[in-house]
């Protein structure tokens, strides 16, 4: 395991932090929840009916006695969740159709982070991005300040680390969830032990161009500035003067980057998510994530085509953003 998750591990030494399995037979997940139970990183919570999880568990030679296994059908304290959610919801959810609705394991799952029996959630093994982020967003919302959720990836190459966003969730952001976006991915900078210096890029570094786009991220830069003075960020950049010091010597000499940023903020999720990937498949880093930030409490998204190793590690993310919450 590299040096990343390893260092991860070592901060989530003692915390007792709860994640949320909600697709507690599949496979992959069931697998990577021994994992970390017997590894005493997290204390992982299934979700599944309880005779049959202990049945795959076996079927795969895997001990499920660590595990926390929570049935939705039968679960003990479920007129809580019901009271709860009904009152959350604010006249959207009658009590007959949140009963019916937290029989979902997404739904059941969150409503566990909600009222603070788990601190996170990692699903999508089996479920699409929209079954995963729903319950998060009508259920633990945004955090204060943060309008939109947004996705980024640690990108890591040996010892190279850095945070490029939003490369998984909203199409094209205005300049204010731009903003949002610059200040949460220092955050998640900071969780990974990244100093964050957040280059705001566009096809434009300093008004060699002008149009709308440049435009917006430039009021970007300016929001970002305001809602957060501490914030070492700079825009608008074209790639090569954010990075390589001695184009942003010439392109951006007045620059706080200096060419040396560490957070790349894409002016939409089109040059984001082709941005990662490239990276990625030409410059061979791992791309760590989607994370999800600006939620108030971790919620985090697994492609369907992962495997254990993949479950491992977004939860140890997961559980990394709840004790940095």
């Amino acid at each position: 395991m590299s040096d990343l998750f390893s260092g991860l591990k070592q901060k989530l030494s003692g915390k007792n932090i709860k994640i949320v399995f909600p697709e507690g037979l599949d496979e992959r997940v069931l697998t990577a929840a021994v994992r970390l139970a017997e590894d005493k990183v997290v204390q992982p919570i299934v979700i599944g009916n309880i005779e049959q999880v202990e049945a795959k568990a076996k079927e795969l030679n895997l001990s499920s006695d660590s595990l926390e296994i929570y049935d939705p059908a039968t679960y003990a304290a479920m007129d809580e969740l019901v009271a709860a959610f009904v009152e959350r919801r604010k006249g959207k959810a009658t009590e007959e159709a949140a009963r019916k609705l937290l029989l979902d394991e997404n739904y059941f799952g969150t409503m566990l982070i909600y009222t603070n029996k788990a601190d996170g959630l990692v699903s999508g093994a089996a479920h699409s991005t929209a079954d995963t982020i729903r319950p998060a967003l009508q259920v633990i919302k945004t955090k204060p300040g943060v309008s939109k959720v947004s996705g980024a990836f640690v990108m890591v190459r040996e010892e190279e680390r850095y945070v490029f966003a939003d490369c998984a969730v909203n199409i094209v952001p205005d300049s204010n969830d731009l903003a949002e976006t610059a200040i949460e991915s220092a955050k998640t900078a900071k969780m990974f032990d990244i100093d964050p210096r957040v280059a705001m890029l566009s096809f434009s570094t300093k008004g060699s161009a002008k149009s709308p786009e440049t435009e917006k991220v430039i009021a970007a830069v300016e929001e970002a500035k305001k809602r957060d003075p501490q914030l070492v960020v700079d825009g608008e950049l074209q790639f090569d003067a954010a990075f390589v010091p001695s184009v942003a010597e010439k392109k951006a000499p007045d620059s706080v980057i200096k060419g040396q940023a560490t957070v790349f903020v894409f002016p939409s999720l089109e040059a984001g998510n082709i941005g990662y990937k490239i990276a990625q498949r030409l410059g061979n880093f791992d791309a760590v994530g989607p994370i999800l930030q600006g939620l108030n409490a971790p919620v985090n998204d697994l492609s369907r085509g992962c495997n254990a190793e993949d479950v491992y590690k977004l939860a140890l993310i997961t559980a990394t953003q709840a004790i940095a919450d």
